[in-house]
């Protein structure tokens, strides 16, 4: 807790006051554009932006992870509470803060009982997958604000505005730093200014609505903003605890995931180490801290985060400088802020999430591996049709049925020996000897029920094409564990081999494997040898007749 603090020094300072300042004026636009896609007052966002990096400060261990709202967390909470009241409504935000509250403690249990491996349980195209097809509904969802009326039809003055803000924000998306560059400014100085062309754009509509007639043409605008900070929020509904409880538990899930992998990718960039425990922890924190004071879900976001490592962040404490300027911003008169108009908003919110709409993973995985480039299809899609929880629950199901199906069905390799060496091989990539009465299998992967059946199999069906073979090894390098499973499959594989005078040896076994099998019988079972390694086997074996 604050280890970072106790090591700050005065030469980090600068770097943390000027990306501080930075994430804090792209915070606000963006903070009120997500708590719009959640179905919220667009206040709500900049609430849940102040003290969820503060306590995330305290106990998260990512020194550039910036905390707060984000998009498609925004859209499945948005898709939880939006059954339940009407959005904006004061029930909104009450079921809005409960979500909050529920995910949090969910993050806090996890990270007590040390269980940060649940990050493992999504594979990166089934992510993919997942946030492509979240970023295409929530855009979708906000074409009707950008052109201020359902489709088929428009508002011109309302589509106006927001095709041109949309044609300025792609426009700077691609082309500003590369201007601001040919401008003389430095290229990480160059960047910076194109990711605050939100707060520009923004600010740029204010500015048409006060100067212009487009409020009384019927262009909306976000309204009163409440001037002052967020109370302590202790209301809830109890009529709808039991009901956020699954969604609770998705959501939390989503937000370590999320933040883990935005996280994971800064630190390495500084050598740093994050401890996933601790960022369940942090994680949960910072989203009951936001419950508290009004705010919903929020996770770390990596884009957000990326502004904050590139403006100079070196600590957290740039996050805390992000908080205390977005509360000044709140103290202040926000008569301004009510003259935000919608479409400008909605522009802001498409071209931040279509930037999340990266297919270099499914190309990847498409020439490297056609079943997960299937599983990030199926992810996608089940987003699209189903909805978000449906295509999170999709896409675990699919991430964990990739594993047992590969887990299933492991490598097998017949080895030979490499001549005039000691190094054996598998005989279909090298040139290796192999002996008539010898026949050496390598199992490359723990042995388990899930696979054991087919590991047996696979015995079967090499010592059937090998009818000469008169002893069987198999070499265990890369088996680290044996279940009861296995082991009763070993020992019945070893009665039959011995019914039929085939020898049943194991070489290279490991430590921890041994340990195990020497509290079995079938060691003193075996019909065959134990072999320190192949090599060994292979002297020992190949010349004799049998080896009882």
């Amino acid at each position: 807790m604050l280890q970072w603090l106790k090591l700050y020094r005065r030469d980090q300072l600068p770097g943390d006051i000027s990306a501080g300042l930075v994430v804090a004026m792209m915070m606000i636009p963006q903070g009120m554009a997500y708590a719009m896609v959640a179905g919220l007052s667009p206040v709500v966002g900049i609430y849940a932006s102040i003290m969820p990096p503060i306590v995330y400060a305290l106990f998260g261990s990512s020194m550039t992870q910036s905390v707060g709202p984000m998009a498609i967390i925004s859209l499945m909470t948005a898709a939880v509470i939006g059954p339940m009241a009407p959005a904006g409504s004061a029930l909104a935000g009450v079921l809005a803060a409960q979500l909050a509250l529920v995910a949090g403690a969910v993050l806090l249990l996890c990270g007590l009982l040390r269980m940060g491996f649940l990050a493992n349980f999504f594979s990166r195209p089934v992510m993919s997958g997942f946030t492509v097809g979240s970023a295409i509904v929530i855009a979708f969802d906000q074409v009707h604000t950008l052109l201020g009326a359902e489709l088929p039809h428009w508002h011109a003055p309302s589509a106006a505005l927001g095709v041109g803000a949309l044609l300025l924000l792609v426009l700077a998306r691609f082309y500003l730093a590369a201007l601001l560059r040919r401008c003389g400014l430095p290229p990480v100085a160059a960047d910076i200014g194109a990711k605050l062309a939100p707060m520009a754009v923004v600010l740029g509509g204010i500015a048409l609505m006060a100067t212009t007639g487009l409020a009384e043409m019927g262009v909306r605008t976000t309204g009163a903003i409440p001037a002052g900070l967020p109370h302590l929020n202790l209301a809830s509904s109890s009529q709808h605890w039991r009901a956020l409880l699954q969604p609770g538990l998705l959501i939390g899930f989503i937000v370590f995931l999320m933040s883990m992998s935005g996280a994971q990718a800064l630190a390495l960039k500084r050598n740093e180490k994050l401890v996933s425990n601790h960022e369940l922890i942090g994680l949960g924190a910072a989203n009951v801290a936001s419950a508290l004071s009004g705010g919903f879900p929020v996770t770390g976001s990596l884009s957000r985060s990326a502004v904050n490592f590139a403006a100079g962040a070196n600590t957290p404490l740039a996050s805390l400088i992000t908080a205390v300027l977005l509360a000044c911003a709140l103290m202040a008169p926000t008569g301004w802020l009510a003259l935000l108009p919608l479409p400008v908003l909605a522009a802001t919110i498409i071209v931040a999430v279509l930037g999340m709409l990266e297919l270099g993973i499914l190309r990847t995985a498409w020439e490297y591996d056609r079943g997960d480039a299937l599983a990030w299809g199926a992810t996608c899609l089940g987003v699209l049709v189903l909805g978000v929880e449906a295509g999170v629950i999709i896409g675990v199901a699919l991430s964990m049925g990739t594993l047992i199906w590969r887990a299933s069905r492991p490598h097998i390799a017949v080895l030979g020996r490499i001549a005039n060496s000691e190094h054996f091989r598998n005989i279909e990539r090298y040139p290796a000897e192999t002996q008539p009465e010898l026949l050496v299998l390598r199992i490359d992967a723990n042995l388990f029920f899930g696979n054991v059946e087919a590991v047996s199999e696979r015995i079967e069906c090499e010592l059937a094409t090998h009818q000469s073979a008169r002893h069987l090894v198999l070499v265990m390098t890369a088996v680290s564990s044996i279940d009861t499973t296995a082991l009763m499959a070993l020992s019945e594989l070893n009665q039959s081999l011995k019914r039929r005078g085939i020898g049943l040896h194991l070489a290279e076994v490991k430590g921890p494997v041994m340990d195990r099998l020497r509290n079995s019988t079938l060691l003193q079972e075996l019909n065959g040898k134990l072999f320190l390694s192949t090599a060994n086997a292979w002297d020992q074996l190949h010349s004799a007749k049998d080896v009882a």
